[in-house]
């Protein structure tokens, strides 16, 4: 293969991710001819509405899948929060990318933390997992959807439709607007999304050569701990519907996940942790998602 089309949104940082990607294959594979292929999907053209009234977050896929099956691109890329916990039949993640900052970012023009913020706020999130965590701590702002990307939220902020708004560190690092972060949310107080902050390479499965390629870029630490993470939220057939988060590292030669099940309407929320070797994290995955089950994270969970 002499040259690549990797599928994208349009968003500023699709188009980042995506060319961090092209870098790194142009690196690994001098000669390499990579071209970015930019698609706009219903996910980011629907801006009225949560992404659980739309469909959830595989709305962001589909159109990428679509150009792959049509031989229109070869690959595409994701943020791996994103992906559903079930790829559609027929694709594979050739590689998941070592992960950047997994924390979640407090951002705000006037207010240095959450408990700073005055009475009765507003704070600007449409992610039902992170106004779950905000009520619990606390349950007196007014927490407000907020949908669009970076550079639009941050507009919205500064317009003053918002006290704070709450984005994930990643993006704004990557984007370079690091300075915009007054405070990290970060675990073990406040737990990310399953795979937040990783980037993830997606093809056809019957690709093999292709595969093959995009693999070197796979970051063997990144892929066990976010695999340990999606396990869990599978396993509670999780989706933007539900507040789930999850948050797994590598301590010397353990793996540990921290999981949360909670409630956006009144920040009640159930924990559970556990600890397996590293290549074991699916069955991690598996038993901390029955340890909230058994703790009463069903009442959180649709029907």
């Amino acid at each position: 293969m002499d040259r690549l089309r990797i599928a994208t949104r349009k968003s500023p940082l699709a188009l980042w991710q995506s060319e961090h990607v092209a870098a790194g294959l142009r690196a690994r594979h001098p000669g390499l001819e990579v071209v970015l292929v930019p698609l706009s999907t219903r996910g980011d053209e629907v801006l009225d509405r949560s992404l659980a009234a739309i469909g959830g977050k595989g709305l962001f896929l589909k159109e990428l899948e679509i150009a792959m099956q049509a031989g229109d691109a070869d690959c595409a890329v994701h943020s791996l929060k994103d992906v559903p916990m079930e790829l559609e039949p027929g694709f594979a993640l050739a590689a998941i990318l070592a992960r950047a900052d997994h924390a979640d970012a407090f951002v705000s023009n006037a207010f240095g933390s959450v408990e700073a913020l005055p009475p009765g706020a507003r704070v600007g999130t449409s992610s039902l997992r992170r106004q779950a965590q905000l009520r619990a701590v606390r349950p007196d702002l007014e927490l407000r959807d907020l949908r669009g990307n970076v550079n639009t939220r941050l507009a919205k902020l500064d317009a003053g439709e918002y006290d704070a708004i709450v984005l994930a560190c990643a993006g704004l690092q990557r984007l370079g607007l690091e300075a915009r972060i007054r405070a990290r949310l970060d675990a073990p107080d406040w737990l990310p999304a399953p795979a937040q902050g990783a980037i993830a390479i997606e093809c056809r499965d019957d690709a093999p050569q292709l595969r093959n390629l995009l693999a070197t870029l796979d970051d063997a630490r990144t892929r066990r701990c976010v695999e340990a993470e999606r396990a869990m939220n599978r396993a509670l057939h999780g989706s933007c519907h539900v507040p789930v988060a999850a948050y797994a590292w590598l301590e010397g030669d353990r793996l540990r996940l921290e999981g949360l099940v909670g409630s956006a309407i009144d920040g009640r929320a159930v924990r559970a942790g556990g600890e397996s070797a590293p290549a074991e994290g699916e069955a991690l995955g598996a038993r901390v998602a029955a340890l909230l089950l058994e703790a009463g994270a069903g009442a959180f969970l649709p029907g």
